[in-house]
């Protein structure tokens, strides 16, 4: 497991939080970069996707770091675009959705991968899977194909198996989510579209630091790392590549709240 010291100026550590990493600092390196996942990080955990909705407290939150940070915030999700701009109310330029496979720059351009033409085939089968089992849900991001368990966990072991021998069949990239399962076009990562936004205006000669909850984030994680930042995972203790820890996604907002750069 990954330890690092606290820097003095750090937030104080939540009672609750994970105790085997520290929390992030306060006052970050100027310039900095933050890199937000939405599911688990920006917004709780829903039982199903659309359940999740705009917060005008994180709405308000997303704009002042923003803009305090001179625009180098993107959110980097699962979720596509369209439904990153939902729930955050289009408060950030800069988006990439679906684990990389879309990107929209902070000059409002676009970078979207072509489908796999086995994606088709696997939304068709997982929505076969789903058919017999209340509380699976198949969602199909045209890139993508995912099989939530949320509402069905005992489900989790023969959906996983399911995608795994799919993938073996078709060439498609498995991710492994919480609660889901997703079977998406190859060639992309959270850490493909950070080191691509690095690249960029306005995050280029930042440090990037990266927030996530889940095992799709580590990849975002490393990619910060290897470019002179930091990860920081959200919610309960596991391996992980990330150098520091905040316990929840309240826990997120009232950092976003209070970060600043320091000189």
């Amino acid at each position: 497991m990954r330890t690092s010291h606290l820097i003095p100026d750090g937030a104080p550590a939540p009672a609750d939080a994970p105790t085997h990493l520290p929390p992030p600092p306060l006052r970050l390196p100027r310039p900095a970069a933050l890199f937000l996942d939405m599911d688990g990080v920006l917004a709780p955990l829903a039982e199903t996707p659309d359940a999740v909705g705009p917060r005008p407290e994180r709405t308000a939150a997303l704009r002042a770091v923003a803009e305090r940070l001179q625009g180098r915030v993107a959110i980097i999700s699962g979720r596509t675009i369209a439904e990153i701009d939902r729930i955050a109310e289009a408060s950030a330029a800069s988006a990439s959705g679906v684990h990389g496979l879309e990107r929209r720059r902070a000059d409002g351009s676009l970078d979207h991968a072509e489908a796999a033409p086995e994606v088709r085939g696997a939304v068709e089968a997982f929505e076969d899977f789903a058919r017999t089992r209340p509380g699976v849900i198949v969602e199909d991001k045209t890139v993508s194909a995912g099989l939530h368990y949320r509402g069905a966990r005992a489900e989790g072991e023969a959906a996983l198996a399911l995608a795994r021998k799919l993938a073996a069949e078709t060439g498609l990239t498995l991710q492994a989510g919480n609660l889901v399962v997703e079977l998406k076009t190859p060639g992309a990562s959270k850490g493909t579209a950070l080191t691509a936004f690095m690249d960029e205006a306005p995050f280029s000669g930042a440090v990037p630091i990266m927030l996530g909850d889940d095992l799709t984030d580590e990849d975002g994680f490393l990619a910060a790392a290897a470019l002179g930042g930091f990860g920081v995972l959200v919610g309960p203790a596991r391996e992980t590549a990330a150098r520091y820890v905040l316990p929840d996604v309240d826990a997120v907002l009232a950092w976003l709240n209070a970060v600043e750069e320091c000189e």
